[in-house]
């Protein structure tokens, strides 16, 4: 089915990635639906509903508006939303682009996730296999624990919470030959911003920073884990 993929891109700020993601979609032959979700504070929603317009014949391609939550926010109001109706949810950043291949990127991910609970990644070339900052997942996992990020996370760390969560229930696969890269100013790959001085600023990194070690260390994660490999056992 193409249309059992759903990724949720949270997005702010940078509407020229609209046409940039719309062209990787044509340049791969992703299938997914990608739904861009988009803030209505946002100083670029003019630019962001100009590109919904454009893009509105094209089923692939949907845009949601609503309330700021910040990354993980927006992006779990959505998750929790579309598991209803989709088998796997994945999320993008807007600053990820996949790259061509010999097979579609989303198909790959698809026949990861196909024989029951897990997770996928591909190779964003910064982080590599440390860190899933561009993830796919079964639709259960977030029905399963409410989320599909911890809460208490704002934007940073949770590309280690999934690793950690797919570790944990052994159900979780890197595909280094995919790749989603990752245009980021910590690799030259794009210059600064005010959305990456927010997230980047010491106090951000502070607060998620200490989210994600009392997620880690406190409970939530083995009570999570708890419940994702009681998934596996019973699917």
């Amino acid at each position: 089915m193409a249309d059992d993929l759903l990724v949720i891109i949270p997005t702010r700020g940078r509407p020229q990635a609209v046409p940039e993601l719309v062209a990787a979609w044509d340049e791969t032959g992703a299938t997914a639906d990608l739904l861009f979700a988009v803030d209505t504070d946002d100083p670029e929603l003019a630019a962001y509903k100009k590109h919904a317009a454009a893009l509105k014949g094209d089923g692939r391609f949907r845009f949601t508006f609503g309330k700021r939550r910040r990354l993980v926010g927006t992006l779990n109001a959505q998750a929790v939303k579309a598991a209803k109706s989709y088998r796997f949810l994945a999320f993008l950043g807007d600053d990820h682009r996949p790259r061509p291949a010999d097979r579609p990127w989303d198909e790959r991910f698809r026949e990861c996730l196909s024989g029951g609970p897990g997770i996928v990644y591909g190779n964003d070339l910064l982080q590599g296999e440390k860190m899933a900052t561009a993830v796919a997942m079964t639709s259960d996992i977030v029905q399963t624990l409410g989320f599909m990020a911890p809460p208490a996370m704002e934007h940073l760390c949770v590309d280690l919470v999934w690793v950690e969560w797919g570790r944990g229930m052994q159900r979780i696969t890197y595909l280094h030959d995919v790749v989603i890269e990752h245009l980021h100013p910590a690799n030259g790959k794009a210059d600064s911003d005010a959305g990456y001085e927010e997230v980047n600023s010491g106090e951000q990194v502070a607060k998620d920073s200490a989210a994600y070690y009392d997620y880690r260390d406190n409970g939530g994660l083995d009570a999570d884990l708890e419940k994702l490999r009681k998934l596996v056992e019973e699917h």
